[in-house]
């Protein structure tokens, strides 16, 4: 096999023939030795050498490579690998390798954003938009439900990790924030390069782990990285159902970096094809808002507004004052603004649907 046609090859299997963005990525990394290994997969070090006609050992060799770089993955066989399944996914274990070098692959990074915001994106917008229901969730911000009775433990975002105490926890980078400080484009609300807020569980966390990608952390640690993650203003995002079973991994999000946001913002369609609401919704007590506007700049969904109310008596003229107003239809119920609201505390949460709008399992 030719070398550009081993590359193109790993292309097509990755579901973008005749990419040229993604080509680039392939060349960058991995050789035309290892592209050529990696079109015979899934398959053993043996099966592999036997296929490609190269020694047990160089393709063993090649397969470790790949496997710390994150293109190759290793099977729940024994002694096999498999090709990511997709190039999101090569996307996403790529850039948190364990050899990665925020300097070094500077060039990684910006072909990842070419491909990402010009190829990627759209096609993934598009898969998005058809999602018959969200599968995932938002979870609101724990303090955000202080003073709530009867909140129960599927919108207790603490409560859900404890759910997995006993399987193997990690935190891990978050890809999309990665390449953004990658490109000197960081994230206004964390730096990931230095810190990581997002969570995997079980045979993910585990694999993660082994290929130096996170950290495991017990579930003290979890639940202790709690506030700072709703310090920083993240959205908490789990799997959307009551059964914590099948959640492998929860995300802590952001408008300014989410594959997700930017994906159904570049087709025009709502975050909602992908995110369910949580039961509550951000509510302002007008008396006690001073309009200072921490809730919008902190808010994800652009659903707060601010504006000058009607004043009492004769004339009913404008207030000069400005007041803080939440738009239900973008609401999403994450709690991030109740947080900014400090001084006045003005901004509180409601319950505006039945605990039942969390799925149980089928």
């Amino acid at each position: 096999m030719r070398s550009n046609d081993a590359f193109e090859a790993v292309a097509a299997l990755l579901d973008y023939p005749g990419s040229q963005r993604l080509l680039a990525i392939i060349e960058y990394l991995m050789t035309a030795e290892q592209a050529q290994i990696t079109t015979h997969l899934p398959a053993t070090a043996a099966e592999a050498a036997e296929k490609t006609g190269f020694s047990e050992d160089i393709v063993q060799e090649a397969l470790d490579t790949l496997v710390r770089k994150g293109v190759v993955y290793p099977r729940r066989d024994p002694g096999s690998f498999r090709l990511a399944f997709d190039a999101l996914m090569l996307h996403d274990t790529t850039l948190t390798a364990r050899d990665i070098d925020m300097v070094k692959d500077r060039k990684l990074f910006d072909l990842w954003e070419d491909f990402s915001m010009n190829e990627q994106y759209v096609n993934l917008g598009k898969k998005y938009a058809e999602f018959p229901q969200p599968p995932w969730r938002v979870v609101p911000a724990y303090k955000a439900l202080e003073g709530l009775s009867n909140v129960s433990p599927s919108d207790d975002f603490r409560e859900l990790l404890k759910l997995k105490a006993h399987e193997t926890i990690s935190v891990i980078p978050c890809p999309c924030r990665l390449r953004k400080a990658g490109i000197e484009e960081p994230c206004d609300h964390s730096e990931e390069d230095k810190h990581w807020v997002c969570f995997q569980f079980g045979r993910g966390a585990v694999y993660a782990i082994a290929r130096g990608a996170a950290r495991e952390v017990s579930a003290e640690e979890a639940l202790s990285l709690v506030d700072k993650i709703e310090d920083e203003g993240f959205i908490h995002t789990w799997t959307n159902g009551t059964n914590s079973d099948k959640t492998m991994h929860s995300c802590q999000c952001c408008q300014d970096c989410c594959v997700l946001f930017q994906a159904l913002e570049m087709v025009g369609e709502s975050i909602g094809k992908v995110w369910a609401k949580s039961i509550y919704e951000a509510a302002v007590n007008e008396t006690e808002c001073e309009g200072c506007q921490d809730c919008v700049e902190r808010c994800h969904f652009d659903a707060i507004e601010m504006f000058k109310p009607e004043t009492s008596g004769k004339g009913r003229k404008k207030s000069k004052k400005l007041k803080a107003r939440v738009d239900p239809e973008k609401c999403w119920g994450c709690g991030v603004c109740v947080l900014a609201c400090t001084e006045t505390k003005a901004m509180g949460f409601k319950q505006v649907r039945p605990a039942d709008h969390v799925p149980a399992p089928a």
